[in-house]
């Protein structure tokens, strides 16, 4: 079980990585590769109750691979780690078959809680570099979590997640490539979109109510005697009145 598991982690990075270019590369040069089988020889240590070696083993393989997989974490068939420097994967953490990490994910736990306390991720999932997936959530399978978000509640099945704090965007029906963990929905751009043509809308409301003002501060001027409307310290009757009451100390 565990060769075969070796051998899809082994394979599935040609089909997800066009930089491979042969297996003498990728069983020297790909630390994701090398992180998860020391992670899985870790974690059958652990399993058998074993102390401080797993934990050895763990802490050998994040100082040369730059990831931190605990012992006890779950790692599925399959499951690629691209570049992977920053990746932490916490203890009760569990990543379904043929998932996709890059750089700077962390799947994290909150608080000092005992028992499940890491999120557990479907099959196929795609964690875009720098996200934050944190507690004990459960992301379905075929989700899509963007680049830099903070996922902090569960996420259903076959969706996209964007933004801090991450929010889910549906995309039914559509087919994406799993690699393109850039190329998002941007709900917050679209929204500063909104927004400002809201804003523009109401400046030119407001510029034509000015506009109709001074028309008809114009056509009163025209019709008042002495041209109070001209004086130019003053712009209303009211004001000259109460000047003119002052002695124009205004």
């Amino acid at each position: 079980m565990v060769l075969l598991s070796i051998i899809a982690d082994f394979r599935i990075i040609f089909d997800r990585d066009p930089a491979a270019r042969n297996w003498l590369e990728v069983l020297f040069c790909y630390p994701g590769l090398q992180a998860i089988l020391l992670h899985r020889i870790a974690h059958r240590i652990h399993n058998l109750g074993l102390p401080l070696v797993p934990r050895l083993i763990s802490h050998v393989a994040r100082f040369f691979t730059g990831i931190e997989i605990h012992p006890g974490a779950k790692i599925g068939t399959g499951v690629f780690i691209d570049h992977g420097m920053g990746v932490v994967i916490g203890e009760t953490a569990e990543v379904g078959d043929y998932s996709l990490i890059y750089q700077g994910v962390t799947l994290g736990g909150t608080g000092k809680e005992s028992g499940k306390r890491h999120p557990t991720l479907g099959k196929n999932v795609v964690v875009g570099a720098g996200a934050k997936v944190l507690g004990n959530l459960n992301i379905g399978n075929n989700v899509r979590i963007g680049a830099g978000s903070v996922v902090l509640r569960d996420v259903p099945s076959d969706c996209t997640v964007v933004g801090i704090p991450g929010r889910i965007v549906y995309q039914s029906g559509v087919r994406v490539n799993p690699l393109e963990h850039g190329n998002l929905p941007d709900s917050e751009a679209k929204v500063i979109r909104l927004l400002l043509d809201r804003i523009d809308a109401l400046e030119q409301q407001v510029q034509a109510l000015q506009e109709d003002k001074l028309k008809e501060q114009e056509l009163v001027a025209s019709r008042v005697p002495n041209s109070e409307y001209n004086d130019p310290h003053s712009c209303y009757l009211k004001d000259k009145e109460i000047e003119e009451f002052l002695g124009g100390t205004m």
